[in-house]
């Protein structure tokens, strides 16, 4: 009873904020963890994976005993077999409340697929990366300039990810560039993943994999199909130049 009430009270200070302001998101965020708390309580004894939100991921006990993955935030092997961990898969299987507000099938409705963070149950204290799926649904748009690089100095020699120290000679810490947001990260945020960077497609017409942080890896991972690119508007002189476009035109 003392949940459901704060629910409703949460719910009636959401409404009367200002919409989009800062302390309504807050407020939302608020009623999603009060009602995953009561979605738990509700149904104890069913055989259903635990949840844990963590800077917007919405992270899924995993039933798996394999060994072949690999901790997103510590950067080693998941032991499955003898070790508790987590993937952030969004709403994938499992009803969630909507942070819309209002909606209509607030109590069943399911949120846009995670971002597949995985991690170990020790490590989700330590999370430091938001979620990227939250950025997609918010903003659904790509960085246009070509590996915009600002320099190790703008960020304070620190990871643009987690602020661990780096440096280009590997002391403390190797620094590695992502070509798509042009940041240095360190060897744990940054694992020399591979990804066709959009800037270069549309300016380039170049498909050639590059180098890319985790988060930029599965931020362009969940934009694939997102029809976001107004070709005609950036760059419309690739229509002279290749034939596939013009037949498609």
């Amino acid at each position: 009873p003392q949940l459901r009430r704060a629910i409703e009270e949460c719910k009636r200070v959401i409404l009367a904020l200002p919409e989009h302001s800062e302390r309504q998101k807050d407020a939302v965020v608020r009623l999603i963890h009060l009602r995953l708390k009561l979605q738990e309580l509700k149904d104890p004894a069913e055989d259903e994976p635990n949840i844990r939100v963590v800077l917007e991921h919405r992270f899924y006990k995993e039933k798996s005993k394999s060994v072949k993955q690999m901790c997103d935030k510590c950067s080693t092997i998941i032991w499955g077999l003898i070790q508790t961990w987590y993937t952030c898969t969004g709403g994938s299987g499992t009803p969630l409340p909507c942070p819309s507000l209002p909606c209509p099938r607030t109590d069943t409705h399911l949120h846009p697929p995670g971002c597949y963070y995985r991690c170990h149950s020790k490590c989700l204290p330590l999370v430091s990366r938001p979620c990227v799926r939250a950025q997609v649904s918010h903003q659904a748009e790509y960085q246009l300039s070509i590996c915009p690089e600002s320099g190790l100095d703008s960020q304070d020699y620190r990871c643009a990810e987690c602020r661990a120290p780096i440096s280009l000679r590997g002391v403390p810490s190797e620094a590695r560039q992502c070509d798509y947001t042009g940041l240095y990260y360190c060897s744990s945020c940054h694992w020399n993943d591979l990804a066709v960077v959009p800037a270069r497609a549309i300016h380039n017409w170049d498909f050639e994999p590059r180098k890319v942080s985790r988060c930029s890896m599965r931020y362009l991972a969940l934009m694939v199909s997102r029809p976001v690119l107004k070709l005609r508007e950036i760059n419309p002189l690739l229509f002279n130049y290749v034939e596939e476009l013009v037949e498609i035109r």
